[in-house]
């Protein structure tokens, strides 16, 4: 006899599990789906495509942190070199998680670059420039990232827990990272960028 759990406010014989009986059953029906079941409330193909964006975008950060990592030249470049490696570390963390969420949900993550650019919400930056101006440069993205990523976690709300937690764990990283970026202006600009 399958088990069903009953609601408890007031809607006492409705039940608010299904029996497990019924998700055997559908898990061996729809297995060509994978990991997308009948009771994900979201819309595949817009998870997808958001999901792209935000990976246009760590692939950009990588980039960009990458290359501030080799380019930061001065006296005073070690640590900002170093927290740039670090940083562009942490992003393709992001880019693979986000890459590995896009293939559950069936879809293909992007990697081609000719598509990056239209599809990142943060810049590349210019590829002159010097230590400050790529703290700069790695706040002002970082600050992007933020935002963009807040608002996919308002958007997957719960229809998509799986894809907001992921993005939530992303954005407590980006939230590092802008803080981790002013400190080093304060450092070497010598007076803080928030009020305090």
């Amino acid at each position: 006899m399958p088990t069903t759990a009953k609601a408890r406010n007031g809607a006492a014989d409705k039940p608010f599990l299904t029996d497990v009986a019924t998700l055997r059953k559908n898990a061996r029906a729809r297995i060509s789906k994978g990991a997308i079941t009948d009771t994900y409330e979201g819309n595949v193909q817009t998870a997808i495509d958001l999901l792209q964006g935000a990976l246009a975008t760590e692939i950009v950060c990588v980039l960009r942190y990458t290359m501030h990592a080799v380019a930061a030249t001065g006296i005073a470049s070690e640590g900002p070199k170093a927290e740039f490696l670090q940083h562009a570390k942490e992003e393709q963390g992001h880019m693979m998680q986000l890459a590995e969420r896009i293939n559950q949900l069936g879809g293909t993550p992007d990697f081609d670059p000719k598509n990056l650019v239209s599809r990142s919400a943060s810049e590349y930056g210019p590829s002159e420039a010097d230590l400050v101006e790529m703290l700069k440069e790695n706040l002002i993205a970082e600050r992007i990232a933020i935002d963009h990523y807040r608002e996919l976690i308002n958007y997957f709300g719960a229809k998509d827990s799986t894809t907001r937690t992921m993005l939530e764990g992303i954005l407590a990283v980006e939230e590092e990272h802008a803080n981790d970026m002013h400190d080093l202006l304060v450092a070497h600009e010598g007076r803080p960028f928030i009020k305090k």
